[in-house]
């Protein structure tokens, strides 16, 4: 399957562009996805999950959304993806 990849700010400039279409296993998952895209950047590498109480997690304060809603509110990391959805990685938003 084919998911369309969206990145924001500095993640945008780790990957280099600003979407990208990227093929994944029939029934990858979010956690799937943000895995293969921190090995494969150097500059997401430890950006996007990290170890919690219940496995890996979405790194607090990043906002990750499957065709515009907050996978949060879904599944999380086991938020499943179906081909030619859209995932949003947006990382944490500072300002005074």
């Amino acid at each position: 399957m084919e998911i369309e990849l969206r990145f924001f700010a500095t993640f945008r400039e780790a990957v280099g562009q600003k979407e990208r279409v990227e093929p994944f296993d029939d029934g990858a998952s979010v956690g799937d996805v943000l895995a293969s895209l921190e090995s494969s950047y150097d500059g997401l590498e430890g950006q996007l999950l990290e170890d919690g109480d219940d496995g890996v997690e979405i790194r607090p304060q990043l906002s990750v959304l499957k065709n515009g809603r907050d996978v949060t509110h879904m599944a999380g990391v086991e938020t499943e993806l179906e081909d030619g959805d859209r995932l949003s990685v947006f990382p944490p938003v500072a300002g005074g």
